[in-house]
């Protein structure tokens, strides 16, 4: 009943913070829809015309799990930051909830939100370029919610560095690209990519809206690597923001911006 309030409360907090701040969420839905009109003109005037609309399908979906991917794993270094800077992040440590599960339940409600943004983007991005895609919640709900697992081990590991090193603006900001080229370079092209966090996920979400396959058209080993990966990532996730824990505490640092 505790984690449900914490987690009721969270997503209420990352809900009224969007709204309240609407002209900022607005901006952020824009700039990605803008970074799709350069794909997709780029598509149409230097592509090649026969491949127009898989090219065209292909963006859509990769831009909108960049977006979803880039504003959930980034979000909670950006949230640590603002914890230390306003000087509350010591009271976190106070609540008999943990930190870790705050986190999560912060993660869990900006994760819900933003889908519902992206998905603003994607019929966007779909009725501007006439390209409708499979969309098959039935099939892609499943496999979001275990990408989004791996997800919240890297944002993990993420606020672990956050506690310690306070800046790290600009390590996210490197990493937004490094979270484009997984999400743009097909598994096809480079097969070690299915042991990088979420790639394999957003491969088959993304063979599900090109190809409309179902849950019963993949391989079990789709499944298992799928499965695996999300739960090595969310453990070592969690193991390595406990460390970092320790060594903010050891050093005092929790106080410190």
């Amino acid at each position: 009943m505790q984690l449900y309030n914490v987690l009721t409360s969270n997503v209420k907090k990352e809900y009224i913070e969007l709204k309240r701040y609407l002209p900022n969420t607005i901006a952020l839905l824009l700039t990605f829809y803008i970074i799709f009109l350069g794909a997709f003109f780029g598509v149409m005037f230097v592509g090649d015309p026969a491949s127009f609309e898989s090219n065209v399908q292909y963006s859509i979906v990769s831009i909108v799990f960049w977006g979803l991917t880039m504003t959930t794993m980034n979000f909670i270094g950006y949230a640590i930051i603002t914890e230390a800077m306003r000087g509350t992040l010591e009271q976190l440590y106070m609540s008999p909830m943990g930190v870790w599960r705050i986190m999560l339940t912060r993660m869990i409600g900006q994760f819900v939100l933003q889908s519902f943004i992206m998905i603003i983007l994607l019929f966007a991005a779909m009725l501007t370029s006439g390209q409708w895609l499979n969309l098959n919640p039935l099939t892609t709900i499943p496999i979001i919610f275990i990408t989004m697992i791996s997800m919240f081990g890297v944002s993990f590991m993420i606020a672990g560095l956050a506690i310690i090193v306070k800046q790290i603006q600009a390590f996210l900001q490197i990493f937004q690209f490094v979270l484009m080229a997984l999400v743009f370079v097909p598994l096809s092209v480079a097969p070690y990519l299915a042991f990088a966090p979420f790639v394999k996920g957003v491969d088959m979400v993304r063979t599900v809206m090109l190809e409309n396959r179902g849950l019963t058209e993949f391989l079990w080993t789709d499944y298992a690597v799928l499965i695996a990966n999300s739960l090595v990532y969310f453990i070592v996730g969690l193991i390595v923001f406990h460390r970092c824990e320790r060594i903010a505490m050891k050093k005092g640092l929790l106080g410190q911006y």
